[in-house]
C-alpha cells in the first residue's frame, strides 16, 4: 500500500475514510493487496497514522464494492475476483461508453483534436519507453478526454466506479499487454470521431473493448487462484 496519504490534521472523519477507502482500492486494484490476502483495522489505522473509525468506514464502502470480504471477529480478507463481476463490469461500461463515443463525434471543438493527438503521443512514448504503467494510465485518460469531448466527464466518472473487477483483470494482463495494438485501436476510434462519423466511432470502440473477454481468460488461466 501506498503510505504517502495526506491526512491533514484537521481533516473529518469522512474526508479520512474516503482518502483511506482511495487508497485501500487502488491497493487492492493494482495487486498490492492481492486476492485472499487479509488485513486488519489496527494494522491499517497504525499505518497511516488514524483511528480504526475512518478505516472501518473505509472497509465497509470496500466490502459493499465487492472488494473486501469483512468476517465478523476474524481478518478481513481481499475478496477473489467475480467472473460475474467482470461481466457486469464490462455491460456497464460498455453501454455508457458507446453512448459518450456518439456524442463526442457529434460535438467536435477545436480543441478535441489536439488533446487526443497529444495523448496518443504520449502512448506512445510510454510504449516505446516500456512504462506499461504510464501506459495504462493514459488510457484511462483517453477515454476520459472522450467524455470531456462529449460534454459528460460525470458519465466517465461513473464508470470508473462501476469498472472496478474489470481493472483488477487488466493489472493480471498489463505483463502480456500489447501496446501497439491499443495504440492503434485508440487511432481508429481518434480518426473516427475527428470525421464526425459517429457509427465508425462506435464499431471501434466496441471493437477495441471487446478485448476485455479475452483478457479475462487469460488471467483466469494465468491466476486460477485469484478468482472465485
Amino acid at each position: 500500500m501506498n503510505e504517502q496519504t495526506e491526512i491533514a490534521a484537521g481533516d473529518g472523519m469522512d474526508t479520512i475514510a474516503t482518502r483511506m477507502m482511495t487508497n485501500l482500492r487502488d491497493a487492492i486494484v493494482r495487486l498490492d493487496l492481492k486476492p485472499g490476502d487479509t488485513i486488519s483495522e489496527a494494522e491499517v489505522a497504525e499505518r497511516f497514522g488514524v483511528s480504526r473509525q475512518p478505516v472501518r468506514e473505509a472497509f465497509i464502502r470496500l466490502g459493499q464494492q465487492g472488494l473486501l470480504l469483512i468476517r465478523p471477529k476474524r481478518a478481513t480478507m481481499v475478496k477473489r475476483i467475480s467472473e460475474d463481476g467482470v461481466g457486469q463490469s464490462r455491460f456497464i461500461r460498455e453501454a455508457i461508453e458507446v453512448e459518450i463515443i456518439r456524442r463526442a463525434a457529434a460535438a467536435l471543438t477545436e480543441a478535441t483534436g489536439p488533446m487526443l493527438e497529444a495523448i496518443l503521443a504520449q502512448q506512445n512514448a510510454a510504449a516505446a519507453a516500456g512504462d506499461i504503467g504510464l501506459f495504462h494510465t493514459l488510457d484511462e485518460t483517453f477515454h476520459r478526454a472522450l467524455a470531456q469531448t462529449a460534454g459528460v466527464e460525470y458519465a466517465w466518472q461513473l464508470i470508473d466506479d462501476h469498472k472496478i473487477q474489470l481493472d483488477r483483470v487488466r493489472y493480471l494482463t498489463l505483463p502480456r499487454s500489447d501496446p501497439p495494438r491499443t495504440i492503434g485501436e485508440h487511432r481508429a476510434i481518434t480518426d473516427a470521431v475527428l470525421a464526425g462519423n459517429g457509427a465508425a466511432a462506435e464499431a471501434a470502440l466496441r471493437a477495441h473493448l471487446g478485448k476485455a473477454e479475452a483478457l479475462l481468460h487469460q488471467a483466469k488461466a494465468d491466476f486460477p487462484d485469484y478468482f472465485e
